[in-house]
């Protein structure tokens, strides 16, 4: 037993060095038994291992996401998924709520052996500097993946370093305007608390939610301002985020750029 006269953060640092041990050695058994998959292209059994592996993360460091709102999810529609992101687990817990979903994510991911495969297997599209070509391109990707299935876009670009939503890039907004597909507000509670950009330790005691709000069709957006649009989504995000909003301003700003390219 740990004496009550520890601080909690140094249990905590000792806990997580074996913690992030564990779960890359258990994300090295999952490639590596479905290696074959990714040989033979199975992109349903590949993204079946993937939500496997996603679930599991949290049951290694004994965590459970409370989902509120799954009544909002049609598995006959489409959606362009947006989530306030603050930790480097935002990721996982929506892969393993959200089976078939396409990343938009950075370029450097790919230069990975075996994991390109994976994001390849998953329709994954990196974000790449952003030049009017490139992004012309990024747009035409996402664009022809959301007439068959879902996009994951985290508006902010990066994780935040206090807990608020940090202002949006336009890149989502585009999208928006140039497909059909309803925005699905997502927000997560507690990841910022678990484990976020600026700290090492995993804190074990945080509790983890998830709220899928309603859907925001599409032409209901059509006829705003990007500034009306990212107020209205931010607005819907932060109605459930708890904790770390007091602070939020009404006064909307959105990042020169189009789809960010900083580092996560």
């Amino acid at each position: 037993m740990f004496s009550g006269n520890i601080p909690a953060r140094y249990i905590y640092t000792a806990l997580t060095v074996p913690a992030f041990g564990i779960m890359y050695l258990f994300t090295a058994l999952v490639i590596f038994a479905g290696f074959p998959f990714l040989v033979l292209r199975r992109k349903t059994v590949i993204k079946m291992f993937m939500q496997f592996w996603a679930k599991s993360i949290f049951y290694i460091i004994g965590k459970r996401i409370h989902i509120q709102g799954t009544e909002n999810l049609k598995t006959t529609k489409h959606y362009i998924l947006l989530a306030n992101h603050s930790s480097l687990f935002d990721i996982v817990a929506i892969a393993s709520v959200f089976p078939d979903l396409t990343w938009f994510g950075h370029e450097r991911l790919l230069k990975i052996p075996v994991f390109r495969k994976v994001l390849q297997l998953t329709d994954y599209i990196p974000m790449r500097k952003a030049t009017i070509a490139n992004t012309k391109e990024m747009i035409r990707q996402l664009t022809a993946r959301s007439a068959t299935g879902n996009i994951a876009i985290f508006p902010e670009g990066t994780r935040t370093l206090n807990g608020r939503l940090n202002d949006f890039f336009r890149g989502f907004i585009i999208l928006l305007r140039t497909t059909e597909v309803n925005a699905l507000p997502v927000t997560l509670n507690g990841f910022y608390e678990l484990k976020p950009k600026n700290r090492f330790h995993i804190d074990f005691s945080s509790t983890l939610g998830m709220v899928i709000h309603k859907p925001v069709p599409g032409e209901d957006l059509k006829n705003k301002s990007d500034r009306e649009i990212a107020g209205h989504i931010k607005s819907i995000i932060e109605s459930s985020l708890t904790g770390y909003h007091e602070g939020s301003t009404d006064e909307i700003q959105l990042k020169p750029g189009t789809l960010g390219n900083e580092r996560r």
